[in-house]
């Protein structure tokens, strides 16, 4: 039986094996953001909406299907439900990327990277996309609505993104740089290494967050960044490096 030291040991070998295509990786989704369109970066959080309990490179195959018939930004619930067999629970996704699409529309455009853009971190964006709202900066000390309230008030949060979801999708338009995506694959080796004792059916906002906390620890710890170690996990299940 393999001790705690030399799983890690072997993280950090695999790490060094594979770390210029990971880097390679971020840096494409670091462009996405800065170099992408609207309606790019609006298929990066339908790729995130159909991603629960599905497999990814099959839900990146539904989203291309999207884009190629111009649906993504004109389909109806039942158009978009068609043509994501590939992704478990489709009725309920495909409304739900069709509500997302209307919270991201202002005057007739799409406007996700401008909405985006006003949070002053990505904890607070992901908080805002699951919640619709933001904490840090929802009032003044007065009291008072801030400048942030337009973003604030736009939305109650976007259906079927959680914390996960959030995370994968900041991640994957460059801005994930310090935040955990806890899916099965991520848990499983949090598991195995020691960071956390078991892998919860369900998990809360303040779990999410503690269990987020001890992968950055671990990730200091390893000397492997953050979001480097997520497409490490990622890589070792299975055997690609992703999104």
């Amino acid at each position: 039986m393999h001790s705690q030291k030399e799983k890690i040991k072997t993280i950090q070998r695999l790490y060094s094996d594979i770390s210029k295509d990971i880097t390679s990786r971020l840096s494409e989704f670091n462009r996405l953001f800065k170099e992408g369109t609207d309606e790019d970066i609006f298929a990066e959080l339908v790729f995130c909406i159909l991603t629960p309990q599905s497999k990814a490179q099959s839900c990146w195959e539904c989203v291309e299907i999207l884009k190629k018939d111009k649906l993504l930004l004109k389909g109806t619930p039942k158009e978009i439900a068609k043509k994501i067999n590939k992704a478990r629970f489709k009725n309920n996704k495909a409304k739900y990327i069709v509500e997302a699409r209307r919270k991201f529309i202002k005057n007739g455009k799409l406007n996700i990277k401008s909405q985006i853009s006003q949070f002053e971190s990505t904890q607070e964006a992901r908080e805002w996309l699951v919640n619709g709202t933001c904490p840090v900066r929802d009032r003044s000390p007065s009291g008072d609505r801030t400048e942030m309230s337009e973003a604030i008030l736009i939305s109650n949060g976007v259906k079927g993104i959680g914390y996960k979801e959030a995370s994968h999708f900041l991640r994957n338009i460059g801005l994930g740089e310090n935040i955990a995506i806890l899916d099965r694959h991520i848990l499983r080796n949090l598991k195995e290494l020691g960071v956390i004792k078991e892998i919860l059916s369900s998990i809360s906002k303040k779990k999410y967050l503690e269990i987020e906390g001890k992968m950055k620890e671990f990730s200091v710890s390893a000397n492997i960044p953050m979001d480097h170690l997520d497409l490490v996990f990622w890589y070792k299940e299975t055997g690609e490096v992703f999104k």
